[in-house]
């Protein structure tokens, strides 16, 4: 295991620094949109609750892998979409940036329901006041709802997080170059497969587990208190 690591090394971390901006960037993009989302879920416009829960139930019960190969194959090579310039790499970089835009929109399925059922814990008083301060619906929803939405809602948020940095790995599908590829290509060439599962499973570990402490630490320092 050890001799593994130390000639593989440079290429684990490479891997995983590919893994880390899969997830950041996916985590920045699925926040936004499911906050957008959210928003019209509890939007008191029939017509954006009726998008806002199209949105969610296609996505969440569509398989990530379908979603991440459609946007290769679907948007870049048949219809010829691009994220990304001419160049020798930008087949990479358009595989990357697609895979960032289906984990980002099927995350954000997950965020979106997160941040519903906080919204929900908000006392009924809250949004009363607000609108007895002349604040409309989205003045309303900014000010007053969703900064105590958020703060009820820290740890599942966290918890998605986490799945987000596993489901990180359908980026493989697409051929983008990150822990899961990497591992892939070293059960081809080394024999030692349970020992190359070890040191990725120890590396997802070391990623995953600073995050969920992270996360439960500011849950208790920032929780609502009712």
């Amino acid at each position: 295991m050890f001799d593994l690591i130390s000639r593989y090394d440079s290429q684990i971390l490479e891997a995983f620094w590919v893994t880390i901006q899969l997830t950041v960037l996916s985590a920045v993009g699925a926040l936004i949109l499911g906050t957008v989302v959210a928003a019209l879920r509890v939007s008191p416009v029939p017509v954006a609750r009726w998008v806002g829960t199209a949105y969610v139930t296609i996505f969440r019960n569509t398989p990530l892998t379908l979603i991440i190969v459609f946007m290769s194959l679907g948007l870049y090579t048949t219809m010829g979409w691009r994220l990304a310039g001419e160049g020798p790499d930008s087949l990479a970089q358009n595989n990357f940036r697609f895979a960032v835009v289906g984990l980002s929109i099927y995350t954000a399925s997950f965020v979106c329901e997160s941040l519903r059922a906080g919204i929900n814990t908000v006392p009924m008083g809250q949004s009363e006041a607000g609108r007895s301060l002349g604040f409309g619906f989205l003045q309303n929803l900014r000010l007053v709802v969703l900064p105590q939405a958020f703060r009820s809602v820290i740890a599942p948020l966290g918890s998605v997080l986490i799945a987000l940095t596993k489901n990180s790995t359908i980026a493989s599908a697409i051929g983008v170059a990150e822990a899961a590829t990497l591992m892939a290509e070293m059960t081809e060439t080394e024999a030692a497969v349970l020992a190359i599962g070890a040191i990725f499973a120890l590396g997802f570990v070391i990623l995953t587990l600073p995050t969920g402490l992270f996360f439960g630490w500011l849950a208790k320092r920032y929780e609502v208190a009712r």
